[in-house]
């Protein structure tokens, strides 16, 4: 947050906007989470290395929460309902998991990198809403585009 001026993050605006994009054009989006911070809700079997990969499309969540400081919602693993909240700043990524197109965060810092993710074709989920998405062999590699 850039406390100077008293602006407040772009991180909660640039998530709702690659949200709603991804969906406007057909795509699944994806979002990484870190789920090491403080406050994160998420089911601790599917963190892998610290983080979790959450399919946040409209089709595989209910009462989905896009907010300033929180995202939330419930979500089906392995068929049961679960609730997931985690505070916006734990947010690494959000990319379509068809296209790979997306954004990475900075860890450390509210500043947003645009990004383009590339995975190899057959690490494409085509699953229903209640598949675990699942990045493809090494996870997906990201190129910071300039």
């Amino acid at each position: 947050m850039n406390t100077e001026v008293g602006l407040s993050s772009t991180r909660s605006y640039l998530v709702r906007a690659m949200h709603e994009w991804m969906s406007d054009n057909s795509q699944t989006p994806l979002i990484v989470v870190d789920a090491t911070r403080e406050a994160v809700q998420v089911p601790r079997e599917h963190v892998k290395e610290g983080r979790i990969v959450l399919n946040i499309a409209l089709a595989a969540t209910r009462d989905l929460y896009l907010g300033n400081d929180e995202v939330s919602f419930v979500a089906r693993f392995a068929g049961v309902g679960q609730a997931v909240s985690f505070p916006v700043e734990a947010v690494l990524a959000i990319y379509a998991r068809e296209s790979g197109q997306g954004m990475v965060f900075q860890a450390e810092s509210d500043g947003a990198e645009p990004v383009s993710i590339t995975k190899p074709e057959d690490s494409l989920n085509d699953g229903g809403p209640d598949d675990d998405p699942k990045p493809g062999p090494g996870g997906p590699h990201l190129r910071i585009v300039k």
